[in-house]
């Protein structure tokens, strides 16, 4: 390049940035950008990710039970949990992880609705709540799982496990590899239906991620586990959820019970449009863990709040992009971003786009730039993929030059 087109080049890049913009693309939020910072983990509150309520100044309810966990399930953010990554025994809560793999099977065609399991002498005799099968017999799939999850029945789980996998221990597997891709770490079944057993263990935390993945991929399924009662052999049962008479926004999920494990709730309810999980393990009784669960739900949706700052491919910043066919490329989520917060504090929010410096093409779509940090009064609500909306393909080759001389000047 000859020297006086240099010279010009080099006055005139002074007008462009040299350093990565960042655009205010989402109100009632401040932004900025820094430096990049290590992905963060996949639990639910992950290290360096603060608990909702840490940021308000009311308490925490004092519940009767050994481990609970509150969680916003649009957000997925925690709002407040005792002992949530203590071990616990989940009792016939185990039967949320035998549904969700039944439900897979339903939506890959692997079982139908209307099919008919042949009961085992297995499922027959296999301890504890029952529907009351009877061997040899054959039931459709729709009323096994009517039998699990409104009558909580051991026989009809163990009659689906095998409907599904061929054997109670194919399914089990297929339960544990299903735990794992969820990213329950502390997760470990050896039964469909939740007996006790002392390699069967799992956390609060955990059920929590296994709630939210069910009402968030199959709510086209909630209806048995919001059902209030089953008949099946002229035998009326009752589910045991109690929540489901004593509030109407509650539809879901399961309850649990031995005499090691207490008396325990995976519970949801919808409020406003607003969706909230409790999980609580190891109350003294039924009646201890309703009042329990149905005060962690009503403290949960009083005292917070859930708000949209971003929809699912709508900018969240406009990076700088050295090197490439366009000066700048749009970096947002794969899906909108809710973020909940003390009631009142919405517009405290401080969100932080955080990306390499300099952003170099090409960028892939969909490809991860960065971290879209959630900050609220300096501790981090939240953390998020930061991802590439569009291809950035490499500039020609002058483009190229002429960025790497405004880079060897910054």
């Amino acid at each position: 390049m000859p020297m006086n087109a240099l010279s010009l080049f080099l006055r005139r890049s002074r007008l462009a940035p040299l350093t990565l913009a960042c655009s205010l693309l989402v109100s009632g939020a401040a932004w900025s950008q820094t430096a990049p910072e290590p992905a963060a983990a996949t639990a639910l509150a992950p290290a360096g990710i603060d608990m909702v309520n840490t940021l308000s100044g009311i308490p925490a309810p004092t519940l009767g039970a050994k481990a609970w966990l509150t969680l916003d399930a649009t957000s997925g953010q925690v709002i407040a949990a005792q002992h949530p990554q203590e071990a616990v025994e989940p009792a016939s809560l185990t039967k949320l992880m035998s549904a969700y793999v039944i439900f897979e099977a339903l939506e890959t065609g692997r079982l139908q609705l209307d099919q008919k399991v042949r009961i085992s002498e297995k499922a027959w005799k296999t301890e504890g709540s029952r529907m009351f099968v009877d061997p040899n017999t054959e039931v459709a799939v729709d009323d096994l799982l009517q039998g699990m999850l409104v009558q909580s029945g051991n026989d009809a789980t163990v009659a689906l496990a095998e409907a599904v996998a061929g054997s109670e221990s194919a399914f089990v597997a297929l339960m544990n590899q299903q735990a794992k891709a969820l990213g329950m770490k502390h997760t470990h079944f050896t039964n469909a239906p939740g007996l006790p057993d002392s390699d069967h263990m799992t956390t609060v935390e955990d059920l929590a991620i296994l709630a939210q993945a069910l009402v968030r991929r199959f709510p086209q399924y909630r209806h048995y586990d919001s059902q209030k009662e089953f008949t099946y052999n002229n035998i009326k049962q009752s589910n045991r959820n109690r929540l489901l008479w004593a509030d109407s926004t509650v539809d879901g999920l399961k309850t649990g019970h031995t005499q090691s494990a207490g008396y325990c709730l995976v519970a949801t309810a919808l409020r406003d449009g607003r969706r909230v999980v409790t999980v609580l393990v190891g109350a003294a009784s039924d009646a201890a863990r309703t009042e329990s669960s149905l005060k962690l739900l009503n403290w949960s949706f009083k005292n917070f709040d859930t708000v949209k700052l971003l929809d699912k491919g709508t900018p969240a910043v406009s990076a700088r992009v050295w090197e490439g066919a366009t000066e700048t490329a749009e970096l947002g989520l794969s899906e909108a971003l809710w973020v909940t917060v003390p009631r009142g504090r919405a517009a405290d929010i401080k969100t932080e786009a955080r990306y390499a410096q300099p952003l170099m093409a090409p960028l892939i779509e969909g490809g991860q730039a960065g971290t879209l940090v959630i900050t609220l009064d300096g501790k981090e609500l939240e953390r998020k993929p930061l991802l590439v909306l569009h291809s950035v393909d490499e500039a020609g080759f002058f483009g190229r030059l002429l960025d790497k001389i405004r880079l060897m000047f910054q």
